[in-house]
């Protein structure tokens, strides 16, 4: 969908969910001034039987001078289109009202999929940053103003926990492009949190449940801002023998989660997928993550499983799923792996030290999260078959591959970009990439992986790689310690049997 299939309506109603927060405000309010500069009809509505008490999200509307107004219930019929945006037009959690025309910009699980003007994309972190994304797209100038930018960073700030659940690399773009009034950012912080909440905080710890053998807790509170989750997540985790902890609330629409870990074997980013991967979304950093399950595809999958029961029975099925292997003491019997060879393949190749200065330090961003690296003399940045962005020296790249002449291009989920940490510029490393194909053909050792397995190698001893159930774990024949882990669906793509 494009933003101009809607302009061709001269009347536009952009309604946020009932109880809206600062993501589903911020969302609406994008659409808004775009939509004002095309010199349409346009207001930015919420309903349901509450209007906004929060303070944080009172004084954002004041200070940012969002037209926002609370319209009651009615079977008027709505003129023009309808957009829904945060939510999805038909969802439990936003008013239906009577209209023809409808379109949806979301964030969250899929609900409705009946409605043609649709982009529902649950992998981002806020609508926030889908909207700045289409904003982008049309050229649309939104650090030319100031309010809109703050309102957006304001949003994703808030639906991820102060940017600790980001796991999508457009946020942390949008994240790092947005020119926004810090002092505003700071005075809607310091508002967040009511006394009821506070109350909420401190009887949800009441009702913690603990398990002994694993160190984890388990928390449900009462429905709150999301931010409340993490403050009683990092409070958790500040007790003894709590190595991690998952702390969740029911929505409308679903249950929102917050996760933090202080133990090197539990990746909290990792254990948010893992809880979320049925039905919802979920991700975040080594420490801190977060996630959402959808209740419709949650109660369709567990019609009589209470929440408690299914965040209890997940924790301990993840901790028993993995074995742990740390690389410094495992002894390799050749005789239990595979010989394989490597494919001819066609990756992607950017000389490093020809894009930037020697000594540059930089931050790759791929979908698979940020590289931070000192540009070296002799550094080549490799993209692979699937956008994956791994640093290679030159001598150990003219061994494997020969440069083609042609540019590299590929369809790609997101662009990886480098970005100058010291200018703040950014660059797309495909702008500059040349194909390449591999040669000789690398000869390895695979082991299809019959159970989860987290691998701590000999060069990083504090953060595993992981693998799961079909995977295969890979080690060139001439260094076994250079251990990788490459996925099930994708390695006959890569190698071939090997037939010594």
């Amino acid at each position: 969908m494009q933003l101009d299939e809607i302009e061709s309506f001269d009347k536009i109603t952009i309604q946020c969910h009932d109880n809206p927060d600062a993501d589903a405000i911020a969302s609406g309010f994008g659409l808004y001034l775009y939509f004002k500069s095309k010199r349409r009809e346009v207001c930015l509505i919420y309903s349901g039987r509450f209007q906004i008490q929060k303070p944080n999200l009172k004084l954002m509307i004041e200070e940012l001078q969002i037209p926002i107004v609370h319209y009651p219930v009615s079977e008027q019929m709505v003129e023009g289109i309808l957009i829904t945006v945060d939510c999805q037009y038909g969802a439990g959690n936003v008013t239906k009202f009577n209209v023809e025309n409808v379109a949806i910009f979301d964030h969250h699980q899929i609900e409705i999929d009946n409605v043609m003007l649709s982009v529902i994309n649950s992998n981002l972190g806020s609508c926030s940053t889908l909207i700045w994304s289409y904003l982008k797209k049309h050229n649309f100038p939104i650090n030319e103003n100031v309010n809109l930018a703050t309102a957006l960073y304001y949003g994703l700030y808030s639906d991820t926990n102060q940017f600790t659940e980001i796991y999508n690399p457009l946020d942390l773009d949008m994240r790092d492009d947005l020119q926004i009034n810090k002092s505003q950012i700071t005075l809607f912080r310091n508002s967040n949190l009511t006394l009821e909440e506070l109350g909420i905080a401190g009887v949800a710890m009441l009702r913690c449940i603990y398990n002994e053998d694993y160190h984890y807790a388990i928390v449900k509170a009462q429905p709150c801002d999301p931010n409340i989750l993490g403050l009683i997540s990092d409070f958790l985790l500040q007790v003894d023998g709590v190595n991690c902890c998952v702390v969740y609330n029911t929505l409308t629409d679903g249950y929102k989660i917050s996760i933090r870990s202080c133990s090197k074997e539990v990746q909290a980013n990792e254990l948010a997928k893992y809880l979320t991967r049925d039905f919802g979304s979920g991700g975040g950093h080594f420490e801190k993550a977060g996630g959402f399950i959808s209740l419709k595809l949650y109660e369709k999958r567990y019609p009589m499983l209470h929440s408690e029961a299914y965040f209890s029975n997940c924790m301990d099925e993840y901790f028993e799923s993995f074995d742990i292997v740390y690389m410094q003491d495992y002894q390799f019997v050749e005789n239990t792996w595979e010989h394989f060879r490597e494919r001819e393949a066609i990756l992607g190749v950017v000389n490093f030290s020809k894009l930037l200065p020697k000594g540059t330090s930089v931050i790759i961003r791929t979908l698979e999260g940020d590289i931070e690296v000192v540009v070296s003399e002799n550094s080549y940045i490799m993209i692979g078959a699937r956008g994956e962005v791994f640093q290679i020296g030159k001598k150990k790249f003219e061994e494997k591959y020969a440069v083609i002449e042609d540019a590299f291009h590929m369809e790609m989920d997101y662009t990886p970009t480098v970005k100058d940490k010291n200018t703040g510029k950014s660059v797309e490393l495909l702008q500059y990439a040349k194909a390449c194909v591999t040669v000789g053909g690398t000869c390895i050792y695979a082991k299809k992986l019959q159970k989860s397995i987290k691998i701590f190698t000999t060069h990083e001893s504090e953060r595993y790689i992981s693998g799961y159930a079909g995977d295969y774990a890979v080690v060139p024949v001439n260094n076994i310690n250079d251990i990788k882990i490459i996925k099930k669906d994708n390695f006959d793509n890569l190698y071939e049997k090997d037939l010594v």
